[in-house]
């Protein structure tokens, strides 16, 4: 029997995640649910982003379904980050960004590429620190067995999509040691894998130039955890923006799927909020984490049938109602 912990988070997590819960209900009879908590509002009810019961309820379920977290800007004594202390108190160390066309809201056609993000380190490690009056230091942390753990799950995953081409993404020329070692390993265990014939690497600013200019050239990319969040999010306007952007931490035995987008403090409460990226984030929940690829194209084909009989997203004030209630009925 399976089982998934739904956490609803913060701001409209708690609004967008019951369509994607309803859409695995369907096509997982039987599925079983355990709510647990995280998030801003979390901590201020208990002290603290992530109890110990929600991560123990994630290692008994084994699959997770988040919804958004608000973060303060500023310093809060006692606060950090539900989303990177899931990621990293679970060995969440794998992150995937898809971005393909979709009928109508996409801007352009022939767009399906795979961010592939190392999660665990780099500039997201939570290391900061002052060391001295107005100079703050954050470390960027990145080690040889996190890339070859990264590189091992990129042949994976290539081979599963049966890639055309990966695309190693870094900036070595400034940054030699740590770009360099990240860039060096991937490399070299990809062309033990055998995929130096579809192998190539970017520079992060010159791929960032391609991702406007030329996207549908692009399949698999394979890049640190900051430049990854960053490329990614850059790359959604191909699939329609931040609103249909979905995505999964993966690690040895356990899976969250999230949407993208934050919790929309805005919007929240209102029903404008668009829960296609939830749903969609339970596709990828399907497809990478319980190997169902069935399952997981029967929803993609129940949005994608959504997108063209509407011919548009703004539902106004019932938006989450009928965007999630449309791609139900179509599956």
């Amino acid at each position: 029997m399976r089982e998934l912990c739904v956490i609803p988070g913060d701001g409209i997590g708690r609004e967008v995640l019951p369509a994607a819960v309803a859409v695995l209900q369907k096509l997982l009879p039987g599925l079983r649910l355990r709510e647990a908590e995280a998030g801003w509002d979390c901590f201020q009810r208990h002290g603290t982003s992530v109890p110990e019961a929600t991560l123990e309820a994630l290692r008994a379920c084994g699959a997770g379904l988040f919804g958004a977290v608000s973060s303060p800007s500023h310093k809060v004594e006692g606060y950090r980050s539900a989303i990177l202390r899931l990621r990293q108190e679970l060995g969440l160390y794998l992150n995937l960004r898809p971005v393909r066309t979709w009928p109508v809201v996409s801007p352009r056609a022939g767009v399906d590429l795979l961010v592939l993000r190392e999660n665990s380190e780099g500039l997201y490690s939570g290391r900061e620190h002052w060391e001295a009056d107005g100079v703050a230091i954050a470390e960027r942390v990145i080690s040889r067995a996190a890339c070859t753990r990264l590189a091992q799950a990129a042949s994976g995953i290539a081979r599963q999509r049966q890639a055309r081409r990966i695309t190693l993404v870094h900036k070595a020329n400034v940054l030699p040691l740590t770009c360099g070692l990240f860039r060096d390993t991937c490399r070299d265990l990809l062309v033990t894998e055998g995929w130096g014939d579809v192998l190539d690497e970017r520079l992060v600013d010159v791929a960032a130039l391609q991702l406007v200019e030329r996207p549908e050239a692009f399949d698999l990319i394979v890049t640190s955890n900051l430049f990854g969040d960053i490329l990614s999010d850059l790359a959604s306007h191909w699939g329609g923006g931040l609103a249909l952007a979905p995505s999964l931490n993966l690690g040895e035995r356990l899976a969250l799927a999230e949407p993208v987008h934050g919790s929309a403090p805005d919007i929240a409460g209102s029903g404008r909020a668009n829960p296609l990226a939830a749903i969609l984030s339970a596709a990828m929940l399907l497809r990478f984490h319980w190997h169902d690829e069935t399952g997981a194209a029967r929803i993609e084909r129940a949005v994608e049938g959504f997108l063209r009989d509407e011919g548009h997203l703004d539902h106004g004030l019932e938006t989450t109602r009928v965007v999630g209630e449309g791609v139900l009925q179509r599956l």
